[in-house]
């Protein structure tokens, strides 16, 4: 089992910009790492406090193949000076991939999260 982290940031609290934004996220996740939703054992998201209009595993839900993924939606901690409108995720897959070769994937202003990870 491994691991796959990713994070993408709303522009506006609006539950279908959040949705979208999990869609999209969840889509790049699976493309670059070659997993489908039965390889999944769990999703679990977190989001900053500034998003209250919608759930982000609501958007997972529509993908095809995530109507038996087990999803989970919590809150990240309020801390000074962190990132807005921000949603996390952390995929706990079944994969062959060594954990060198995993694709953790950060979108727009959330690529500011880990630098490290911008040639991806």
């Amino acid at each position: 089992m491994r691991g796959i982290r990713g994070a993408i940031t709303v522009g506006e609290n609006k539950k279908e910009e959040i949705w979208q934004a999990a869609k999209m996220l969840l889509s790049q996740i699976l493309r670059r790492n070659k997993v489908k939703p039965e390889d999944i054992g769990a999703c679990i998201f977190s989001s900053t406090s500034d998003i209250t209009a919608g759930f982000p595993s609501t958007g997972a839900r529509q993908m095809e193949g995530f109507d038996k993924v087990p999803l989970f939606d919590t809150r990240v901690p309020e801390v000074d000076d962190s990132m807005e409108r921000c949603i996390r995720v952390l995929l706990l897959v079944d994969s062959e991939l060594k954990q060198a070769e995993i694709q953790h994937v950060y979108m727009g202003k959330a690529q500011e999260l880990r630098p490290d990870l911008r040639n991806f």
